[in-house]
């Protein structure tokens, strides 16, 4: 059932940002243009990449943690294995990768600014939201992991145990 609200969570919050808003910014508004070339399939990669990373960071979440990505729906149990040891918030970055796709498919300035602003939010939120809730719930292990894991810039090299 965790597996399925997940989903579900994912279907209602980073799907309309991830496929709703940026097709709107890029084609409907005034302006928004769409030249298909060769280049554009480069956006695959980031696409396919930061899929992958939304969907196994919100997986790690509904086994591991016991709970969903939905704040009111939240894991019982920290998680700081799979991508989590390597970055504490790999589900925005996969939103964010995702839509560096999108950038590049559409070349649209416009999508650049909607990112840039996503990031801020996505910052803001963590910040003053998530992470003081984190160190309530979890305390002195929460603590422990924010010393050993960055919260937005992945380290690959080093063992975060």
């Amino acid at each position: 059932m965790t597996v399925f609200k997940t989903f579900l969570f994912l279907i209602l919050i980073p799907g309309p940002l991830l496929l709703w808003a940026p097709y709107r910014i890029a084609l409907l508004y005034p302006g928004g243009q769409f030249y298909p070339g060769p280049f554009r399939y480069v956006a695959l990669l980031p696409w396919l990449a930061g899929t992958g990373i939304l969907l196994w960071s919100a997986l790690d979440f509904a086994l591991k943690g016991k709970g969903t990505p939905a704040p009111i729906d939240p894991p019982k149990v920290m998680v700081a294995e799979g991508l989590y040891r390597f970055v504490r918030n790999p589900m925005y970055l996969g939103v964010l990768l995702t839509l560096t796709g999108h950038v590049l498919w559409f070349q649209s300035l416009r999508l650049l600014i909607y990112i840039a602003l996503l990031a801020v939010a996505f910052h803001l939120f963590v910040v003053f939201y998530e992470e003081p809730v984190l160190r309530r719930k979890f305390g002195d292990s929460y603590e422990d992991y924010c010393r050993r894991v960055s919260r937005w810039i992945p380290i690959v090299g080093r063992r975060n145990r």
